[in-house]
């Protein structure tokens, strides 16, 4: 090991491999945690896109816990934390997209995303009355003047750019 990994390792207390595996796991979780949370406790329903969101959250998490299966150092750690960081943009790009239709920078949908396109006319009818309809270009909640769809895109891409750059620091070292 070198005089400079070591240095790094004590001071910090985790190896930017390391800490790059962590975040990569803690990350996604916590926002789809959040996500989750704010539906069934907070009474905030989801549009389509929140749900386009949450998927490749979904995906990071796995790829990041099997990064734990492999020390932290080796390539097939690296490879799978940089795949979650990969996954973990995507989320964060989808929320662009869904704070720009918030904003009325882009269309958005023009049709209801609601309903399933399969079924009778009854069956879609009890979808109607029973679902709660959620628009994608409406804000439901937001903290410090932002909503949840940018909340995620800046959390989001800004935890991937970190884990891409401790995963860079860690292949120099």
């Amino acid at each position: 090991m070198t005089e400079a990994v070591a240095v790094q390792r004590s001071s910090a207390g985790l190896s930017p491999a390391a800490a790059a595996r962590l975040i990569a796991l803690l990350l996604p979780l916590a926002l789809l945690g959040g996500a989750l949370g704010s539906q069934y406790f907070g009474g905030l329903h989801p549009c389509e896109m929140c749900y386009w969101q949450r998927w490749p959250h979904a995906v990071a998490i796995p790829l990041a816990a099997l990064a734990f299966t492999a020390p932290a150092d080796s390539s097939r750690s690296r490879t799978l934390t940089l795949l979650a960081a990969l996954a973990i943009a995507v989320s964060g790009s989808i929320g662009v997209y869904h704070a720009g239709v918030e904003a009325k920078i882009f269309q958005g949908f023009t049709t209801c995303t609601a309903l399933a396109k399969t079924g009778s006319t009854a069956d879609m009818l009890k979808q109607i009355t029973h679902a709660p309809l959620v628009r994608c270009d409406e804000v439901q909640f937001r903290f410090l003047a932002i909503s949840m769809a940018g909340w995620n895109a800046i959390l989001s891409l800004g935890g991937a750019a970190l884990i891409l750059i401790l995963s860079l620091r860690a292949k120099r070292a």
